[in-house]
């Protein structure tokens, strides 16, 4: 897997993320489980205080009712009494015994019709009943010691409501309104009682309820006193005196509502409560919570039934899916095996493709540097036979396989990007043409080549040598490409980009386009032109450095390069260079003063070189010049040298030595501590090139020319 991670291919793989698929669905399950079950709790929240409200309003509406109906009893109850006072008059009991026969007669009329009166009495002063409207003649009873009879002579001329009772006479349950009779002057005359039947109020209370057992509607007098109750308690039930409810009836409210649980049989109600009119009694109705409960749960039992069937597809369809996507994980894991295993087999064989390459390109440079080598090595042999006398044959012919190494070498070097450009500003305008007949050699005489450049072409700040080197590299790929002759055009002019495709910098440019109107290439191997090693020609006939080095010469400079082709068209290479603006006029040097100028070493120089053959050959040309040497090996040395105060002509340092310091460290801690030293730094490797030009310094690529050397030194 990890050689696969590492292969570069043209179509990356496709990215799946099976743990996070796997969390959401997992999170939908979650989710389908908890907000069905928050809106079930809601809904079942608000649906249950919606029930209670609702059954508030039934017993309240009730309690309306059945007040309307014990006001209309209870008035039409003192109508009759009325007409019952003023039958009797102020009759005392012997004129009451007297007319018995009679007022029974018109109290069974007047009572008779009323299905919520049982009996009408009259009694005496002394609690004897002397009229009944049920029987004649009345029979002897008393009630002298009942408490509606002394209630009702203590509070005359208002009426007393009797407690719930059986009635004698009437032989039903029965409750008594009872009205004391007065004189005129006051004198007590007895009582005029009405037998008001409990039962009337039972079935009207049982026709209003539809005989729901939820519901209660009772009859209370104002002290809390049942009278009538549908339905009825058991046998020898005993309320509680003080509950919320009687409290509230004691308290004279006239309307209220209360949550309470009897003390007869445990069940929590709701009740409703209203006063009768002017009369101290109240009606109350009652709403078991039981009931309430229970019809609420039954439907929301239906209702979680109902939510539950949608709720159980998505969990079928949740856990499906989980088990889909384990088996696909799995298919995706054995797929990315065999892919993975693809791949390491192509980024093996790429690898031994450039393996294969990178040993072409050994043998090659090994065979060419054998080559050069057996050169030096049998003239160096031939001047030491002729005792190093007549020997320019012999010198011409090591000169020129040296020129030959240092070609090979820089070609190797720039491809690495580790080739130490000699940069200087270039004018295409007046270089381009003088370097047309030296291009037109290259290509033959099949290929045409021609020169366009725009008038006030920029400047460039390149290496004329590797630019050179780099056209004619495209202009032999050119001729390669078009066997049988064609066209090869350079075109020279001034572009500006902006958010170009080059990852360039924007700015301003000079492109330099080279085309060719041969075979062209396709889409793949124009992707891959610039790799290093990698080539189109038969095996033997090409390294695959050249257009490597082309890019590399480019972007070294600053700039780039592109290739775009099209089969059987031809093939452009456009390079790019930065536009070079002269800089400003440079300040000139503080003058020494005189002991400064006697401190300089006239003809001295320090050469820092790690290589003792390297610093052999330096010192000797150095020599040559009128030069005296001082040679050491590294630049922690040297610096001790200086820091002695030893001061020279010129230090000449390479750059890449054993030690702590390099050459680039050295030239820094001159400029700084010694800014009058004159020192100059050589390499045959680019690495901290751009370091070394930041502090001014100049710089000599090895093998570098003699006479850049004598320019450096005043040793005469």
């Amino acid at each position: 897997m990890q050689h696969a991670e590492r292969a570069v291919v043209d179509l990356p793989l496709p990215l799946r993320n099976f743990a996070a698929t796997r969390r959401v669905l997992l999170v939908v399950f979650v989710a389908s489980i908890v907000f069905p079950l928050l809106c079930l709790a809601g809904y079942g929240y608000f649906d249950y205080q919606r029930r209670i409200a609702d059954a508030d309003n039934v017993i309240d509406r009730l309690s309306r009712v059945t007040e309307e109906q014990a006001v209309k009893v209870l008035d039409l109850n003192e109508q009759i009494t009325a007409r019952i006072l003023a039958l009797l008059d102020d009759d005392n009991e012997a004129t009451i015994r007297k007319n018995e026969a009679d007022l029974h007669e018109q109290l069974r009329v007047i009572g008779g019709n009323f299905p919520q009166v049982a009996a009408i009495a009259v009694f005496g002063a002394d609690g004897n009943l002397l009229v009944n409207s049920k029987v004649y003649p009345a029979p002897n009873v008393s009630v002298d010691s009942r408490d509606d009879f002394i209630s009702a002579r203590a509070i005359r001329p208002e009426p007393f409501f009797s407690k719930p009772m059986h009635g004698r006479i009437s032989n039903t349950d029965v409750f008594n309104t009872t009205i004391g009779r007065s004189t005129g002057d006051g004198r007590f005359l007895g009582a005029v009682s009405i037998a008001m039947r409990s039962d009337y109020f039972a079935h009207f209370y049982s026709d209003l309820t539809s005989d729901d057992p939820s519901l209660a509607l009772a009859l209370y007098r104002q002290d809390g006193q049942l009278l009538v109750r549908y339905p009825s308690w058991p046998a020898g039930a005993n309320p509680a005196a003080h509950t919320p409810f009687n409290d509230a009836l004691r308290d004279k409210q006239l309307s209220g509502h209360v949550r309470m649980t009897s003390s007869v049989d445990g069940v929590e109600r709701l009740l409703a409560f209203r006063k009768v009119g002017d009369y101290p009694l109240y009606v109350m109705s009652a709403y078991a919570t039981a009931a309430i409960f229970q019809q609420w749960w039954h439907h929301f039992l239906l209702i979680a039934a109902i939510a539950i069937v949608p709720c159980i597809a998505i969990w079928l369809l949740v856990f499906f899916s989980l088990r889909q996507l384990a088996t696909e994980r799995q298919a995706w894991e054995r797929w990315q095996g065999e892919v993975a295993m693809r791949l390491s087999a192509e980024a093996s064989s790429r690898q031994l493709q450039r393996m294969g390459a990178l040993g072409n390109l050994v043998a090659n440079v090994a065979h060419d540097f054998n080559n050069l080598l057996m050169v030096v090595s049998s003239n160096m042999t031939m001047a030491r036979h002729k005792g190093f006398n007549n020997v320019e044959r012999e010198v011409t012919a090591v000169e020129r396989a040296t020129l030959s190494a240092e070609a090979l070498t820089r070609r190797l070097l720039s491809v690495a990007r580790k080739q130490p450009l000699k940069q200087e500003p270039l004018n295409l305008s007046h270089w381009l043409p003088s370097a047309e007949p030296l291009i037109d050699a290259a290509v033959g005489d099949k290929v045409q080549v021609s020169v366009n450049l725009v008038p006030d072409v920029w400047g460039v700040f390149v290496d004329p040598t590797e630019l050179e080197f780099a056209i004619m590299n495209l202009a032999v790929n050119a001729r390669d490409a078009m066997p049988h002759g064609g066209r090869f055009v350079i075109r020279c002019q001034n572009t500006r980009l902006v958010s170009s495709d080059t990852l360039l910098p924007d700015g301003d440019y000079v492109l330099i386009s080279c085309t060719d109107d041969g075979e062209g290439m396709v889409e793949a191997v124009a992707r891959r032109a610039f790799e290093p090693l990698f080539t189109t020609k038969l095996q033997g006939s090409g390294t695959g450095l050249g257009l490597a080095q082309v890019l590399a010469m480019c972007e070294q400079s600053g700039g780039t390069a592109k290739i775009a082709s099209v089969p059987g068209s031809g093939t452009t290479v456009r390079l790019y260079f930065p536009r070079y603006r002269m800089p400003a006029a440079a300040v000139p040097a503080q003058t020494r003063t005189p002991e400064e100028e006697r401190s300089d070493a006239q003809g001295v120089v320090l050469l820092v070189e790690d290589n003792e053959d390297v610093a052999a050959g330096i010192a000797a040309v150095l020599q040559t010049f009128g030069c005296v040497v001082q040679h050491e090996i590294n630049a922690d040395r040297a610096l001790d040298v200086l820091t002695a105060g030893e001061r020279f002509e010129l230090v000449l340092s390479d750059i890449q030595m054993p030690g702590k310091l390099n050459g680039v460290d050295l030239a820094e801690k001159v400029r700084s501590e010694w800014p009058a030293q004159k020192i100059a730094l050589m390499t045959g490797y680019a690495d901290e090139l751009d370091r070394a030009r930041h502090i001014g310094v100049q710089i000599l690529a090895k093998p570098f020319n003699i006479d850049e050397l004598h320019a450096l030194v005043n040793c005469e």
